[in-house]
């Protein structure tokens, strides 16, 4: 009786397996897949660039001459008229030296030297003008020869020409005349020279590079220091071509600078290259930073990702669930009461994890994580659901030009 029982249990649990079994066959494998969601998602373009200025001034001497001191060094932010240089000044400031000296003794010697020369012609041209009156009466009356009233006559003119060249003279040194101007002119074309032998800087902004120290003999046309013109701060940034379509001036970005990944900052775009490198594939951007971060420093690497696109709320798809995909059109396995139809998508926003879903799917759909399986339509699957990222980590290689999908970032 006993063994009679034990047999009927055994039969029905087997009959109860192969039933089970027979269910799971007609339900057909199991098989990953994933639910249809709706999110907040920002699609991205990932890239490494460096850190530019708008523009740079090269620093060079006037004049042939010995560096004697050196006042700034690389990194040093200066202003315009700052000392960059003292060149050695000898010969020039002694040469001013004596065009100063010039022009004090035109003001204290020469110039009341003419007045008095001025002043003793017209005496003595007034003298002789009087002898010459004296002796024409006295020839009149024949008491004078002819040849001493011609020599008196001789005398007067004499005199004359004395008296003009004297006012002449005192002409061109009286203040402001030629005498005084030439010698200013002159004080001014070496103080000139002499303020040459400091180097000043022409523009504000941050010395880049130095190229001269004290005892260097420097000549015009070498470079003495580089300057990074104070101002807007840009991001060079080389973006793959298969990004130009995505890309749009005044797109907001996030950069983050290797030397400091703990300080990310803003920027957005400011231009777009109209050309494409041929040679690299490359399209060259530009990024505003503003305002610039007091730790940015030229020529910096930085990760930069642009946002190229935003909703507020998309449908959105796990990308290993999409297969054939031409453009924005694509296909998936689409599950309906546990049967496996192909189903037609078009996509919006796409990024190396996730793809917004413009239309042909709706949230709580089911799809299978693999759209390139080979099932039949209408085969029956179980779905087994698979966990879909909300967020996909940076890549680990900067120079991925490619853009990736992440829940919406507030840009510091």
């Amino acid at each position: 009786m006993r063994a009679s029982r034990f047999n009927i249990v055994m039969l029905i649990i087997l009959l109860l397996a192969i039933a089970f079994g027979m269910l799971r066959w007609w339900q057909g494998p199991q098989l990953a897949g994933f639910t249809v969601t709706a999110m907040p998602l920002v699609q991205t373009v990932v890239a490494t660039g460096r850190v530019v200025t708008l523009s740079r001034t090269q620093v060079s001497s006037e004049i042939t001459a010995v560096v004697l001191k050196r006042f700034v060094q690389e990194g040093d932010h200066v202003v315009k008229g700052d000392a960059l240089l003292q060149l050695r000044a000898d010969e020039i400031t002694a040469q001013v030296g004596q065009a100063e000296t010039a022009l004090t003794e035109l003001a204290a010697h020469l110039r009341p030297q003419a007045a008095v020369a001025l002043a003793n012609a017209e005496i003595q041209l007034a003298q002789a003008s009087r002898e010459q009156v004296r002796r024409h009466d006295l020839t009149q009356r024949a008491l004078l020869s002819t040849e001493a009233l011609e020599q008196a006559v001789q005398a007067e003119r004499l005199a004359g020409n004395a008296l003009r060249a004297a006012r002449l003279s005192a002409t061109a040194l009286a203040p402001g005349n030629i005498e005084e101007v030439l010698l200013q002119q002159q004080l001014a074309a070496l103080q000139a020279q002499l303020a040459k032998t400091l180097v000043r800087a022409e523009v504000s902004g941050t010395v880049l590079t130095r190229n001269a120290e004290p005892g260097d003999l420097v000549q015009p046309g070498k470079v003495l220091f580089t300057i990074a013109l104070a101002g807007s701060t840009e991001l060079l940034v080389p973006l793959d071509e298969r990004n130009l379509s995505r890309l749009a001036l005044q797109q907001p970005a996030q950069a983050v600078a290797d030397a400091y990944p703990e300080n990310p900052f803003a920027a957005y775009v400011n231009f777009i290259a109209p050309s494409i490198d041929a040679q690299r594939g490359t399209v060259e951007v530009r990024l505003t930073v503003d305002p610039v971060p007091d730790f940015l420093r030229q020529d910096m690497t930085v990760s930069v990702n642009i946002e190229t696109g935003r909703r507020q709320q998309a449908v959105v798809l796990p990308n290993d669930a999409l297969g054939a995909i031409q453009g924005d059109q694509a296909q998936v396995l689409l599950l309906r009461a546990g049967k496996v139809y192909r189903q037609g998508v078009t996509l919006g926003l796409r990024g190396l994890a996730m793809s917004e879903i413009v239309s042909g799917l709706n949230v709580g759909d089911k799809v299978l994580s693999d759209a390139e399986l080979p099932l039949d339509e209408g085969s029956r699957v179980r779905m087994l659901l698979a966990p879909t990222l909300l967020q996909t980590p940076q890549s680990n290689n900067a120079n991925d030009p490619t853009t990736r999908n992440e829940l919406p970032v507030k840009l510091n």
